[in-house]
C-alpha cells in the first residue's frame, strides 16, 4: 500500500508545481505538471478503488 501514498505525493507535487508554473508563466512546465497530475491522480484514484486506503496493521 506504499504505492498509494507514493502516487499520492507525487500528485501533490505536480499540483504544486502547476501553481508554481502558473505564477512564473512557464507553458512548458505547466504543461509538464498537468501531464503528471493526470497521470498519477488517475493512478492514485485507481489505487484507492482496487486496493483501498492503506491501513496501518496487515
Amino acid at each position: 500500500m506504499g504505492l498509494v501514498i507514493i502516487f499520492s505525493l507525487v500528485t501533490l507535487l505536480a499540483l504544486y508545481g502547476i501553481v508554481r508554473s502558473l505564477r512564473e508563466k512557464n507553458i512548458l512546465g505547466l504543461l509538464f505538471g498537468l501531464g503528471a497530475a493526470a497521470v498519477f491522480g488517475w493512478f492514485t484514484v485507481m489505487t484507492v478503488w482496487h486496493h483501498g486506503f492503506p491501513t496501518g496493521t496487515h
